[in-house]
């Protein structure tokens, strides 16, 4: 009798472990990269063009000190283990520097931190700064079956802590890599500092936000520097394409030749933003002027604190006139 008891508990005790242990598999992530079979290794060619410009976003437009520009990019190759940045989640201390300092020295210890850890990382690439908020820059990149996903970040200049990128995009397909993609990118705020405009003084927010999407009505504020109440999305501010670079005989990659940089000209036809004259409040009536017994005049005045463009609404007049009697006759 006590080892048929002995075997139930045992059983028992068995059964709670493989409930237990199968309850846990079920709740891990699934792995992005878990069924990548394509080939071990591809090579992209990798294109930021920046669509910054005065035409698709006029409001404060930063024209000097200093004009609209982008950082250079950081970016990385790795499996699902490993996160440079995400939507409504936390920046790490690297992403919060790269993204209000554009500096990078700190991130790219987090990188190779992981790396070293969990073997999450394959390899971190770059490309230079573009000088304009128009304009091109590439470089190439590696990725591997292990590690199919980019991540990179590129901070809008200036800013507080505005920046654009990728979030672990899968350029594996099942057995093959994708031959090229693009993808239209939109301002994102890390959630570090509290400014509305692109020239904002440091201000850090406490405690630290998530990082979060601009759109056209978020930050709900008419100081936003991106704040475009008339529409529906903001237009794409810049856009990457990478292309897979193919083999020649001797197994090298064929370089991919640059897009040719898009003229301003070219890019301000893409997307024109209206943007309605904005007028402050009237002044207060000014003092009735005219002569004793008749009727006199005041007038009240207000100025314009922004200017339209792209055939936005016109300002409306700045001063009003009215009657009044006199209290001081001359």
């Amino acid at each position: 009798m006590e080892n048929l008891m002995f075997v139930y508990c045992s059983s028992k005790i068995i059964w709670t472990l493989l409930v237990t242990i199968l309850g846990y598999a079920s709740s891990l992530p699934v792995r992005d990269d878990s069924i990548c079979t394509a080939e071990e290794l591809a090579k992209y060619s990798i294109i930021f063009t920046g669509k910054w410009s005065q035409t698709a976003f006029p409001k404060q437009y930063p024209l000097y000190r200093p004009p609209a520009q982008w950082s250079s990019m950081l970016g990385v190759t790795h499996s699902s283990d490993y996160s440079m940045w995400k939507k409504n989640e936390y920046a790490s201390n690297g992403v919060r520097d790269f993204a209000e300092k554009g500096e990078a020295w700190v991130l790219m210890k987090e990188i190779e931190e992981a790396g070293e850890k969990i073997q999450s990382v394959h390899g971190i690439f770059s490309a230079p700064a573009i000088s304009s908020g128009t304009g091109q820059t590439s470089t190439e990149l590696e990725v591997r079956s292990r590690h199919p996903l980019v991540s990179f970040v590129v901070r809008i200049v200036p800013s507080p802590d505005w920046f654009v990128g990728i979030d672990s995009l899968n350029l594996c397909e099942g057995d093959h890599w994708m031959e090229e993609v693009s993808v239209d990118l939109f301002p994102y705020d890390a959630g570090t500092d509290s400014g509305f405009t692109f020239s904002s003084p440091n201000f850090a927010t406490i405690p630290q936000d998530t990082v979060t999407e601009i759109t056209c009505s978020s930050p709900s504020h008419p100081a936003n520097s991106f704040y475009y109440p008339k529409l529906k999305i903001l237009p794409p501010i810049a856009q990457v394409t990478m292309v897979k670079l193919k083999k020649n005989q001797l197994g090298l990659p064929i370089p991919h030749l640059n897009q040719p940089a898009k003229s301003n000209e070219i890019l301000d036809t893409i997307s024109e933003t209206p943007l309605d004259c904005e007028v402050s409040q009237w002044s207060s009536w000014g003092l009735c002027r005219g002569p004793c017994r008749k009727p006199g005049t005041k007038i009240r005045t207000r100025f314009v604190l922004l200017h339209p463009a792209n055939n936005g609404t016109p300002c409306p007049n700045l001063d009003e006139e009215t009657g009044c009697e006199p209290d001081n006759c001359v």
